[in-house]
């Protein structure tokens, strides 16, 4: 039996929509509470996700559940820009993840 594993993305209405047309799961969500149920949902509820991408503006009221997963292969999650642009938390967590990963900071500032 192959196993499928899916790709999540959680974030404004807006920012999913062309997730969806690309085939991906999306959780349009209003606010953090909703999007932490998103979370939940695909974490504990399922193991089929294996990439879950997250709009920028919503990683501070999910950061204790993102962190649960910073050291674990999958799911992967990646902050992505929303409409209104980065705002740099992609970018500073992509930047901690290969400092844990190779023992220094190698993409610099």
């Amino acid at each position: 039996m192959i196993c499928m594993l899916r790709i999540g993305v959680i974030g404004g209405n807006e920012t999913v929509m062309g997730f969806k047309a690309l085939g991906l799961d999306t959780f349009p969500v209003d606010d953090g509470e909703q999007a932490m149920k998103a979370l939940r949902h695909m974490t504990r509820e399922s193991e089929d996700y294996a990439i879950i991408y997250i709009e920028e503006n919503l990683a501070d009221a999910l950061r204790s559940e993102i962190d649960r997963y910073k050291d674990s292969p999958t799911p992967a999650i990646i902050l992505i820009p929303g409409r209104d642009g980065a705002s740099g938390r992609g970018l500073q967590a992509l930047n901690e993840a290969v400092e844990r990963a190779v023992g220094t900071n190698i993409l610099g500032d």
